[in-house]
């Protein structure tokens, strides 16, 4: 009974800790470098720094997220490609993914702690390795029993930003928005970065933050 209630014990914070992992955010560092003033009703279009996705459908939906960012900050879609103030190039990619391992820690065997006893025999040592703290404990065995060593995959995705003047062609504000997820879904992605970089925007010139978004209790499966 005694070591079934130890067990419980020393359990209760890898379970607290594994529904800790439950709340779920998009992290994203964001960088921005601003030079825009106030808007006053500028116009402006939107273009694909990669003329390969001129025309795609995916960049288009993509696109018309920031638009709708731009105008709640107070610019406005221009009715005419050549008629805008700004010109803004969109990029974004993900790549190819590394493993990543992770060890879930175990337990490292059983019986009393080491302050009973004489601490190289008896109760307090045994022999070499000894009654641990926790439990019995051997070099030539390995300290953690039950530890369960998970691999997975997860993949760097970003999001860059820049703003133009067509008159002229100064570059009035870049930003790269850059996370690290399970998920290698560009639909899933993007937009979560597009909402990243308009947190706050345009933002302190220079700075890099981190930006966290709640996510809905279901996502794309990793």
């Amino acid at each position: 009974m005694f070591r079934k209630k130890m067990l419980a014990v020393a359990a209760a914070p890898l379970a607290l800790a594994a529904l800790g992992g439950c709340a779920q955010t998009f992290d994203a560092r964001v960088n921005r470098f601003s030079m825009l003033p106030a808007p006053q009703g500028e116009t402006f279009t939107i273009q694909p720094v990669d003329p390969k996705l001129d025309g795609s459908i995916e960049f288009r939906s993509y696109a018309g997220l920031v638009a709708q960012e731009l105008q709640r900050f107070g610019y406005r879609p221009a009715t005419d490609a050549r008629s805008a103030n700004l010109v803004v190039s969109l990029d974004y990619y993900v790549d190819n993914g590394r493993e990543k391992v992770t060890t879930t820690p175990g337990f490292s065997g059983w019986g009393w702690g080491g302050y009973w006893g004489y601490p190289y025999r008896g109760w307090g040592g045994w022999g070499r390795g000894g009654w641990g703290r926790w439990g019995f404990y051997d070099p030539f065995w390995g300290s953690d029993w039950g530890s369960e060593v998970r691999s997975y995959t997860v993949y760097d995705s970003q999001l860059r930003m820049e703003i133009n003047r067509t008159n002229g062609g100064e570059r009035v504000f870049e930003g790269t928005a850059r996370a690290t997820s399970r998920s290698d879904d560009l639909p899933w992605l993007v937009p979560n970065l597009i909402q990243a970089m308009f947190t706050g925007f345009p933002g302190n010139s220079g700075q890099t933050v981190k930006i966290s978004i709640p996510l809905p209790s279901r996502r794309p499966a990793s």
